[in-house]
């Protein structure tokens, strides 16, 4: 008699027990993560301010927002991506910090500490025409965001990271042009830009900022980005249905 020891498993199912436990204990981890108790710079260009406000206050996402296990997946690989990355430009000959001594980002904070950011790095030096130091700032994109900011562009393709750019120029006090890079998650194809200082977007963003901080202390609401809740935007915020049925 032969005994069979392979025990059959379906595909499906191995992916589906594994990626689960997987995706649970990212969530888990990112809900133990102490929220950050400021403005941050990579979210000031949001074009909603009343999503930044709540954001700020850590206030009750609705049920089932949030970030799911896959997206802090996406966000761990952006990380890897930006690290080969700088790999890269530093073995074409360009003088790129990423760290202070000790090991911290460099970063800023003003207004008391309500407002922050931490930058993905200077370059110190390189190509002969351009102006140093500059601002470094890294994101990777699938294939069609990455065509999107080949053809178009920083500032029409995200006016986020645009703003992002420009706050980081503003406060770190690296007001020559920054250099954008962005890594093709498909292709490891590379774009890279040089963005002058824009400094009305800057100002701008920091007024936003001001606002949104006003507005918490004196326990006002932000406007919403839209009158209308079937705008794009609000359909997928995680704030939703407080915003439009909750809070009228």
């Amino acid at each position: 008699m032969t005994i069979n020891l392979n025990h059959s498993y379906a595909s499906g199912d191995v992916s589906d027990i594994i990626n689960k436990k997987i995706d649970q204990a990212l969530t888990k981890k990112n809900r133990e993560t102490a929220p950050r108790e400021y403005l941050g710079a990579s979210i000031l260009g949001n074009p909603c301010s009343r999503q930044i406000q709540w954001n700020y206050e850590q206030v009750e996402k609705d049920e089932g927002k949030g970030f799911s296990g896959q997206t802090l997946r996406i966000f761990e690989a952006g990380h890897s991506f930006e690290d080969m990355a700088i790999g890269w430009i530093r073995e074409a000959g360009i003088d790129l910090k990423t760290e202070k001594e000790g090991g911290a980002q460099f970063g800023f904070s003003v207004a008391q500490g309500k407002i922050a950011g931490h930058i993905d790095g200077v370059i110190l030096d390189g190509p002969s025409e351009w102006q140093y130091p500059m601002l470094w700032e890294c994101k990777s994109a699938n294939q069609k965001k990455f065509n999107e900011f080949r053809n178009n562009g920083l500032e029409s393709t995200n006016q986020t990271y645009a703003a992002q750019v420009a706050i980081y120029q503003a406060y770190m006090n690296l007001e020559n042009p920054a250099l954008f890079t962005v890594v093709n998650k498909n292709t490891c194809e590379l774009y890279h830009e040089v963005i002058p200082f824009n400094n009305e977007l800057a100002q701008r963003i920091s007024d936003k900022a001001a606002n949104i901080l006003s507005a918490v202390q004196s326990s006002t609401l932000m406007p919403r980005v839209a009158n209308n809740s079937d705008y794009y935007f609000c359909r997928w915020c995680d704030f939703y249905e407080r915003c439009w049925n909750e809070e009228g």
